[in-house]
């Protein structure tokens, strides 16, 4: 019913800078929380930024000054722009929404898209 597509990952260098999005489709009444997690080879996938239907937005102290997570309303997309970016910071990147269908809400999860930063 409800289909999270990310676009944007791809291989940079470090200290350069990657913008992700994300865009919901499917038989959506409203999104509450979007948001994007992140999962390196060997270890636990981990919050990165979260944001709120009014704008507030919540970061990891890792990615903190140099995230910043945006979303569309409109469009049901949303954004994380990714600057300075470091090795620490390769891993798939997941887009997470709470969406609002039929009165329930369906915690949705994109298929991921790989973030390679070369040193």
């Amino acid at each position: 019913q409800v289909q999270l597509v990310e676009f944007g990952g791809g291989l940079v260098q470090a200290g350069g800078s990657l913008r992700l999005s994300c865009a919901a489709s499917g038989s959506i009444f409203s999104i509450n929380a979007m948001g994007w997690y992140r999962q390196a080879p060997g270890k636990q996938r981990e919050l990165v930024a979260t944001i709120t239907t009014g704008g507030g937005t919540l970061y990891a102290g890792s990615v903190k000054g140099r995230f910043t997570i945006s979303r569309d309303n409109a469009k049901n997309t949303v954004y994380l722009q990714m600057n300075s970016l470091n090795p620490e910071d390769t891993a798939v990147y997941y887009c997470n929404a709470a969406v609002v269908v039929s009165q329930k809400i369906y915690d949705s999860w994109g298929q991921g898209t790989q973030v390679t930063v070369s040193s």
